[in-house]
């Protein structure tokens, strides 16, 4: 059973065991999986710190086919996501983007562009510019949706936000400049939390019903 060595992000991870963990994680030539880091949980293990959620890491396993879980044996940390937990309004975001991750990906499907929409938007949030939080959020819900193939044409009249109202023109417009600009590119505004708020309600109630499952971290976020 050779070993693989994947770029990978790590999205969750649960306490297995006396000190082991079961990971899920996203590799930029597998897709998602999921395995089991052995001792991970000890002081000194092979895998340090980059078993924290999105660590960008190399990371080597083994995969058997008759088996769900892969065999993780080590990591090497590219990235931690460590110096935007000083930021609360940034770890919630963190949560969020890693939950959506969770639940929006399919098992054992390759997916550069959605590898390269978390680095891009793992990127933008280290610069830490005013509203960075809610400009990274809003472009990760609407690349998501898109990605996931299940975005509806926004600009239709038949579109009705959770509460039953169209999409405010403003939010229209933010959708329309992140679907053409990179996230680091996006013309200049203001962000807050209320920024094309309606617009990523509305993602996030297409995201819920096609995970089939409430979503935790966006009652967080707006709790902020």
């Amino acid at each position: 059973m050779p070993a693989r060595v994947s770029e990978t992000y790590v999205l969750r991870t649960y306490p297995f065991r006396e000190s082991d963990l079961i990971v899920s994680f996203f590799t930029r030539d597998q897709g998602k999986l999921r395995g089991v880091a052995r001792h991970a949980r000890k002081p000194k293990s092979n895998f340090g710190s980059g078993m924290e959620r999105l660590s960008l890491v190399n990371l080597s396993y083994s995969q058997k086919e008759t088996r769900e879980l892969v065999n993780l044996n080590s990591c090497d940390l590219v990235q931690s996501q460590f110096d935007l937990l000083s930021d609360f309004e940034a770890g919630v975001a963190l949560d969020f983007v890693a939950e959506v991750s969770e639940h929006m990906l399919p098992p054992n499907e390759p997916n550069d562009k959605f590898f390269r929409l978390l680095t891009a938007t793992l990127d933008s949030m280290r610069r830490k510019q005013p509203g960075v939080v809610w400009s990274a959020v809003t472009y990760f819900s609407v690349w998501a949706v898109r990605l996931s193939g299940f975005l509806p044409d926004l600009r239709s009249p038949e579109l009705r936000t959770p509460a039953g109202r169209r999409l405010d023109p403003a939010s229209l417009q933010i959708a329309v400049e992140i679907m053409q600009n990179h996230v680091n590119r996006l013309p200049e505004r203001t962000w807050n939390k209320d920024t094309a708020l309606d617009l990523r309600r509305f993602l996030i109630r297409l995201m819920e019903e096609h995970a089939e499952r409430r979503f935790v971290t966006p009652a967080v976020l707006e709790g902020l």
